[in-house]
Formats: C-alpha cells, sequence, structure tokens
C-alpha cells in the first residue's frame, strides 16, 4: 500500500490515505495508455468533413483546348484533379471514425494514468471538496492553497454544482466525477485533485 500525504482546503496536511497499489501502483503500461487516448481523440472526430471529385464538379464536358499545338498536355477535361477549379483527388468524405478498444486494454490504460500520476507526485488527494455557493475566488483560494498546477483535473466522488461552476472559468481546471473520468483527461492534467472520498469510490470501481 502507497501512504499519500492529505491536504485540507487550507493546503494543510490532514493525515494520510493509503492507496491501493493494484490500482495506483501498478507498472505503467505506456502501450494500453496510448490506445486509450487515441481511442478516445478518434471518437471526439465529427467525420464532417467533405470535398467534391472530379465526377462532383461543374462542367467538364467540352475538352478545355485542343490536342495539338498549344505545348500544354493533353487535357481531357477542366474537372480535373491537376485543373485549378478542379476536383480534388481522393476527396474526403463524411464518414464515421469511432471504434472500440477491449475493455481490459481500458481497464489496464486507466490504472496506469492513475498510477502515472503517484509515480510523477502529481496527485493531491483532499480529505474534502465543498464550497457553500459557487465561487471562482475560493475556488482559485484553494488551488494555490494545495499548490496546484495550471493544468488541473478535479475528480469528485458525486456531482456537486457548486465545485462545478466555480472551476468552469478557470483556464486548464476542469471537474469529473470517478465514473465519468477517462484516461486521457487524466494524462493531460498535470495535477490530479481528487478527494477522499473518490478515491474510495475509484477503489471499489476498479479493484
Amino acid at each position: 500500500m502507497t501512504k499519500v500525504t492529505m491536504l485540507n482546503m487550507a493546503g494543510e496536511e490532514a493525515g494520510s490515505i493509503e492507496l491501493n497499489d493494484d490500482i495506483f501502483g501498478i507498472e505503467v503500461n505506456q502501450y494500453a495508455v496510448h490506445e486509450v487516448v487515441k481511442n478516445y481523440l478518434a471518437n471526439q472526430r465529427q467525420g464532417t468533413q467533405s470535398a467534391k471529385n472530379r465526377g462532383e464538379i461543374r462542367g467538364g464536358a467540352k475538352k478545355p483546348f485542343r490536342q495539338k499545338g498549344t505545348g500544354r498536355h493533353r487535357l481531357g477535361s477542366s474537372t480535373d484533379p491537376s485543373q485549378i477549379g478542379g476536383g480534388v483527388a481522393f476527396a474526403p468524405k463524411p464518414r464515421d471514425y469511432r471504434y472500440t478498444v477491449p475493455k481490459k486494454v481500458k481497464r489496464l490504460a486507466m490504472k496506469s494514468a492513475l498510477s502515472s500520476k503517484v509515480e510523477g507526485n502529481e496527485i493531491i488527494v483532499l480529505d474534502s471538496l465543498s464550497l457553500p455557493e459557487p465561487k471562482t475566488k475560493e475556488m482559485i483560494k484553494v488551488l494555490e492553497n494545495v499548490k496546484a498546477a495550471k493544468k488541473a483535473l478535479i475528480v469528485m466522488a458525486d456531482k456537486d454544482d457548486n465545485i462545478i461552476k466555480s472551476a468552469a472559468n478557470i483556464p486548464g481546471v476542469k471537474t469529473t466525477i470517478v465514473n465519468q473520468m477517462n484516461v486521457y483527461e487524466i494524462i493531460n492534467h498535470t495535477s490530479f485533485i481528487v478527494t477522499k472520498d473518490a478515491i474510495n469510490k475509484i477503489e471499489e470501481v476498479y479493484s
């Protein structure tokens, strides 16, 4: 079991917590992390890009110029991709980029991402995190107290609208709950700020 110091919202020590090594202490599998991040980014693509090929360009029925004597190549249509205003060769068309990754790989990637945060001392465990009302200033103060990096991911056990709204306008800071965590966001943010309750929930889900 790996022991990590817990902090309160004022940045003071509030005891320690033991992390399950099967989740937070495994050897990081870079292949699994790469596969899951690549899958996440592919699934975000809209796939709406489109361009016209030579068959969809208007015109092209008449030969642009005579066969011989012009010093140009023997062009048969103005819709040829080599011409200005012609069609696009191998034109991109709307498509679905989504694909699936095996559950075992997803699980391994998540554990690897969490372990990498512990290994790199980028995890910040809070005994609790709550605000009486949405206040961006208060959230900034908390982040400064715990010495969070500019890019920080705040993970809660359950949805808290006050926390979500307080962090919404802070550049580089994102909030999520345990059931909606993804590997890309964990890797993409320097500080991984997680509450004690969220740790317990993570261990319950991934043990």
